[in-house]
């Protein structure tokens, strides 16, 4: 058996999320039906550096699987892509080793949020971007953002309904990049809890719109406490951009 690495792009506006679900339509259902079929009916495990949650798209999301099949790497991705439907592609694949884990031994990640401040939300962007037609002071934001990176506990910024015990992480760089009428916050970092992104995503748009100081971001941090943060930023502005791994 080889065990093989691909990364792989969704739209995640046509998805339940990326995890295998009961009658709702994923990412991973039909990762696992392509695979299936490619194996000769035989059930093939697909594992993912994390799961994405539903209207949530990635640009680099990367998943393994193992198969007996020796193939070329151009021909399995003519394979995969010829199978899948045109709202996931493979980008890349590549034989790993045989112990590699694509969650656990991910060793950092960085996502992309966007917004846009068009005056009128475009009905091509509507699932993939996030639209705020008020004026954004993006250097509050930048200012805000200081206060989260390095190590700390998150808890403040991690959805309630997580049975996480452990919410201790670290973020390397919080970045703003304008293109045009968008706004891009990258954020990167060694790992992140349930709803992070988006959670710090809403706050920091509030200091952007002047409904928070940015000196409140260091009291939030503190403060380990879900109702000190600002509201979830919505799902389909969040991308999965890369998945880091020193091995």
């Amino acid at each position: 058996m080889k065990r093989l690495k691909a990364t792989i792009a969704y739209d995640g506006s046509g998805f339940s999320g990326y995890q295998i679900q009961l009658k709702t339509r994923t990412v991973q259902l039909e990762l696992l039906r392509v695979l299936k079929e490619l194996h000769k009916g035989q059930q093939v495990e697909v594992v993912a550096s994390g799961r994405t949650d539903s209207g949530v798209h990635a640009t680099g999301q990367v998943i393994h699987f193992d198969t007996p099949f020796t193939i070329p790497k151009d021909s399995w991705m003519r394979a995969l892509n010829v199978r899948l439907p045109q709202d996931i592609r493979v980008h890349d694949i590549e034989e790993a080793a045989p112990d590699f884990h694509a969650r656990y031994h991910a060793d950092g990640k960085i996502y992309r949020y966007k917004w846009t401040r068009s005056k009128i939300i475009s009905p091509f962007t509507r699932h993939h971007l996030v639209h705020v037609p008020q004026a954004i002071d993006v250097s509050r934001m930048q200012q805000a953002a200081q206060a989260l990176l390095g190590t700390h506990d998150f808890s403040s910024f991690c959805a309630a309904n997580t049975n996480v015990v452990d919410k201790v992480r670290t973020i390397w760089r919080i970045d703003f990049e304008e293109h045009g009428e968008e706004l891009h916050m990258v954020i990167e970092g060694s790992g992140f809890l349930y709803n992070m992104v988006r959670i710090i995503a809403g706050t920091l748009l509030e200091v952007g719109l002047n409904r928070r100081e940015p000196e409140e971001l260091a009291e939030i941090v503190a403060a380990r406490d879900r109702d000190a943060a600002g509201k979830t930023a919505a799902a389909h502005g969040l991308y999965l951009e890369k998945v880091h791994y020193s091995r």
